[in-house]
């Protein structure tokens, strides 16, 4: 009989946990650290590649510990039950890059996300967004904005597509 200590060692290639719902966040870590050990929160610190991908949970709010782990590069919150507004702790997600918040019922989004100047894409389809934050307009990276089914103000949107690069595109 073999120990209970001792345990083979497996290669997880892929692993689709679609459609799950839970009220933990688990971020992406390497399976290994550099050294060959178990990650450790160096490991996880020095993750350059984060994602954490939350669609089609059922969530009803985000997650308190979503905020946590500031190298979070992709955050994807797309498909849920999510309503009220975006927590301000978006501010210290300074690494991202992708926001996806669609298909929700999302009503606001805080003046910080103006703080995220790395984000490239920012998905707010399909919410029920009334107003949109100036401080949009500090997205100095954005390549893409999708705004479409949502009723906001024309004036908001206005004054956010003057400071924007010419570059970005908005899908209205």
């Amino acid at each position: 009989m073999k120990s209970p200590y001792i345990l083979p060692v497996l290669v997880l290639s892929s692993l689709l946990l679609s459609g799950c719902v839970s009220n933990t966040v688990v971020p992406t870590t390497p399976a290994v650290s550099p050294s060959g050990q178990p990650p450790t929160v160096q490991d996880k610190v020095n993750d350059k590649d984060m994602i954490l991908n939350l669609d089609n949970r059922g969530l009803t709010s985000v997650p308190a510990n979503t905020f946590d782990d500031i190298n979070i590069q992709v955050l994807d919150l797309s498909h849920n039950k999510l309503t009220g507004s975006l927590p301000g702790e978006i501010r210290h997600l300074s690494h991202l890059t992708f926001l996806d918040m669609s298909y929700n019922s999302m009503t606001g989004i805080p003046a910080e996300i103006g703080q995220l100047t790395e984000l490239e894409t920012l998905n707010l389809s399909h919410n029920q967004f009334t107003g949109l934050p100036h401080e949009l307009g500090n997205l100095t990276h954005l390549r893409t904005l999708d705004i479409s089914g949502n009723n906001y103000a024309t004036a908001d949107l206005a004054i956010i597509e003057k400071q924007l690069p010419s570059s970005v595109t908005i899908i209205k």
